[in-house]
């Protein structure tokens, strides 16, 4: 549970990385792959390979143009402000950052508030307790990639207590049970390494991140078993609704807190990326420090 001092800084960071759906899955998850049939299977390709093809043109472009670089100060003060805001690309960066803005303008927020309108909120959080169950088996590898065995143990109980007593997820169960959700991704996983976090960068469409954080999110993809599910049974049907659903779900639970930023601030960009850069950093040392004994609660 994060301290009440990080919590409007969290609602800021989760709002941003759904601007037209994008996001790293963070708290609510990896939400761009799927299909049905071969015509679905092509979309869910796309889907998956979108972010990776966000990745590799962005680094693509961050390669080809010195110009998007901001020059390092000389000045003392002025270079520990740039230092501080690891944002060599912020140029580029901005430029991103005005198109995904725009582009939620007149997309995915107006879907966002047609839903919000449509659709009760007893329904809505019910969606987004099954995004975020089915997301549990990738928080559940990454605990384990990070070592951490007991907090493991509680994504794992958590799936299956709510797919099997929440109906699929629906209910969120297991929070009741004494098994509360906790994020964790591929990018929180590498920083546990010790992995450097790299340049901030605002990827089109996808928001903030770093590096570290692209290349956990392909870590993620690759670990998400919905990305291997056989074609039939309606599964693959199943699983790009979801996508879907999630989506717009999320980007609906953050419209007054996006608003907000994009109001209220001076400057929404650099508030955007502090906000980013202290959460996952938070985010990374709170799962260091969780040193809690391996046997849940309920053994003893």
């Amino acid at each position: 549970m994060l301290p009440a001092s990080q919590q409007p800084r969290r609602r800021i960071v989760g709002a941003t990385e759904r601007l037209t759906g994008m996001g790293s899955e963070k708290d609510d998850q990896h939400l761009e792959h799927s299909s049905a049939g071969n015509a679905c299977r092509s979309l869910t390709v796309r889907g998956r390979t979108f972010r990776t093809g966000s990745l590799v043109l962005g680094g693509l472009a961050l390669a080809g143009c010195s110009s998007m670089v901001a020059p390092k100060p000389t000045d003392p003060e002025a270079l520990a402000e740039y230092q501080e805001a690891n944002d060599k690309y912020e140029p580029l960066n901005r430029k991103m950052y005005d198109l995904s803005v725009t582009v939620d303008k007149y997309t995915t927020r107006p879907v966002a508030k047609a839903y919000v309108w449509a659709v009760p909120v007893p329904v809505r959080k019910s969606l987004g307790n099954m995004v975020q169950t089915m997301n549990e088996p990738v928080v559940f590898f990454n605990d384990v990639g990070a070592g951490k065995p007991r907090r493991a143990g509680d994504a794992f109980v958590r799936w299956c207590i709510n797919m099997v007593a929440g109906v699929g997820g629906f209910i969120d169960v297991a929070k009741y049970a004494g098994y509360p959700h906790h994020d964790n991704d591929g990018g929180l996983t590498l920083a546990t390494w010790g992995i450097a976090s790299g340049p901030y960068l605002f990827l089109p469409m996808m928001g903030p991140s770093t590096f570290r954080d692209g290349i956990g999110y392909g870590l993620d993809q690759g670990l998400s078993p919905w990305n291997y599910v056989p074609r039939g049974y309606g599964l693959l049907t199943f699983n790009w609704a979801y996508n879907i659903m999630g989506v717009i779900n999320t980007r609906a639970n953050h419209l007054d807190d996006l608003d907000q930023v994009q109001r209220d601030a001076l400057d929404p960009y650099a508030t955007i990326r502090s906000a980013y850069q202290q959460q996952r950093k938070a985010m990374a040392e709170a799962i260091k420090n969780d040193h809690r004994a391996t046997v849940p609660d309920w053994y003893n």
